[in-house]
């Protein structure tokens, strides 16, 4: 499946727009995490446990909304974003959207 932030694919034509689709993922971090990442906070850094926490969100939410959009019938996602926001202290939602289509299928020089 094709994913892109842009409104529309080069070389391609949108035959039909299904509509939004929309994947979800909520996660939190362990006491562990939380201790480790507050320690790091004193001394600057990177907080490893949280951008492992976050990227896993992501293609997590990523898949969601590819999902949603094979089940309407598409073959492609155009306008693609990623939204967070806070839940809770550890806590983050990371939200996948875009709209469904169907594109024409590509054609190359062998067609006849």
């Amino acid at each position: 499946m094709i994913v892109t932030t842009t409104p529309e694919i080069a070389g391609t034509r949108i035959l039909k727009t299904l509509g939004l689709v929309r994947g979800c993922s909520v996660r939190c971090t362990d006491l562990g995490s939380d201790i480790i990442a507050t320690m790091k906070n004193l001394v600057g850094g990177e907080i490893d446990e949280y951008t492992k926490m976050l990227a896993e969100a992501r293609e997590q939410a990523l898949d969601r909304m590819m999902e949603a959009a094979i089940e309407l019938g598409a073959n492609a996602v155009v306008g693609f974003h990623y939204m967070t926001s806070h839940i809770t202290s550890g806590a983050a939602e990371i939200l996948a959207y875009g709209t469904a289509v169907i594109l024409e299928e590509p054609h190359t020089d062998l067609d006849l």
